[in-house]
């Protein structure tokens, strides 16, 4: 089975030290999976931004949003859960930078879809992902 694609969404403006360090953690730990992160790495005028984020989050098997304190405000990461749920893409959260299950969701981000950073509960999740949506 080829390797999940995954679009990695997260806060831009606060969490992008947050997102390589995620990123880097799964590509060189012993992680019980394989995934390949095809998020955005650098700003783009905002048409050309929205053009290629929604064609790369339909060509994914799961959206991953990293939540952070601010994420809820973060108005790329909401576009990207509306982008996901237009093309049938699972979705699924993690916290990082010490928000909990108090910080608020960015719209469209369910509570029980979102855990803590551990890989075991990722994998699980990624699994999941993987018998729903477009991926059935």
């Amino acid at each position: 089975m080829a390797k999940p694609r995954a679009f990695i969404s997260f806060d831009f403006d606060y969490n992008k030290t947050d997102r390589d360090l995620f990123v880097g953690q799964m590509k060189n730990s012993k992680t019980p999976f394989e995934i390949e992160d095809w998020s955005s790495k650098h700003k783009l005028p905002q048409k050309e931004w929205e053009n290629l984020i929604n064609q790369k989050i339909n060509k994914c098997n799961m959206l991953i949003v990293l939540v952070g304190k601010y994420t809820h405000n973060a108005t790329g990461v909401k576009k990207e859960i509306t982008f996901s749920h237009n093309n049938n893409v699972p979705v699924f959260g993690i916290y990082i930078d010490g928000a909990t299950k108090t910080t608020e969701l960015p719209s469209g981000l369910q509570r029980n879809r979102t855990i803590n950073w551990e890989w075991h509960q990722i994998s699980e999740k990624i699994d999941l992902c993987m018998n729903e949506g477009k991926n059935k």
